[in-house]
């Protein structure tokens, strides 16, 4: 198995390549401050430099001529705050490497004729929900999920989805159950309870669960959302749902 993902320094992205790795598998991975694990194939790239982006996947993947999984993982949250105190500049960013790094990285794939046989973006239910202070991350990610929609058409022979992994502790987490002010922002506190339970796992379980139900992806539409929580707790995922949106993460 041939794996290439991007944002692999850290967190999610570093727990799929320490994931993949002990299957067996070759990874392929590009970050900003590169990965440093020993065996996997790595290039660094500043995601938000569009025009060095194809350099460097040139660099890395040149000569590779089919890969089974790409993982659409690197991402940024923003500050959570309200929509009225979020600048177009900090909305501008979110965008940019949340949603645009990726049309850039689609299109260079596309261009090298890869033969690929499933793109996973990794999405949040923060795509859905609309919960006050999100802005510029929930945006990008619902965003993204439309882009990955419309690329579904542009890539015949390849299964493309977004997903939802859920609640993982990275340093994301170090700020939300930190900084922001959960009676300001509800969905804060359902996060901070989550911490330190099997509701939330480390990123390299949580990359685990996620590479668990890959396959199950490919039971639903090409350029589908989907979260996890629908796959390993429906009855979880039912009850977040009817939630007041408020209280949801």
């Amino acid at each position: 198995m041939k794996l290439f993902i991007t944002g692999n320094s850290s967190g999610l992205g570093r727990g799929f390549s320490e994931a993949a790795l002990g299957r067996g598998w070759e990874v392929y991975g590009c970050s900003r401050r590169g990965c440093g694990l020993d065996g996997v194939h790595d290039v660094q790239c500043d995601l938000g430099d569009f025009g060095n982006v194809p350099v460097a996947l040139d660099q890395l993947l040149t000569g590779v001529e089919r890969l089974d999984l790409v993982i659409l993982n690197a991402g940024i949250l923003g500050e959570i705050r309200p929509m009225h105190d979020t600048s177009l500049e900090e909305l501008r960013r979110s965008m940019d490497i949340n949603v645009w790094a990726n049309k850039v990285i689609l299109d260079w794939l596309l261009d090298a004729g890869i033969a690929i046989d499933q793109i996973v973006g990794i999405s949040s239910g923060a795509a859905v929900l609309g919960n006050k202070g999100w802005n510029g991350y929930a945006i990008s990610k619902a965003a993204l999920n439309m882009v990955l929609r419309l690329y579904s058409h542009e890539f015949p022979n390849t299964h493309i989805s977004a997903i939802a992994p859920g609640l993982i502790d990275t340093a994301m987490m170090d700020y939300l159950c930190v900084e922001p002010d959960p009676e300001e922002f509800p969905a804060l506190g359902r996060i901070r309870e989550a911490r330190g339970t099997q509701t939330m796992p480390g990123p390299r379980e949580a990359a685990e669960r996620v590479l668990g139900v890959v396959g199950k992806l490919r039971e639903f539409d090409s350029g589908s959302f989907v979260d996890i929580r629908q796959l390993i707790a429906p009855e979880e995922y039912a009850a977040l749902m009817r939630a007041p949106a408020s209280s949801l993460p």
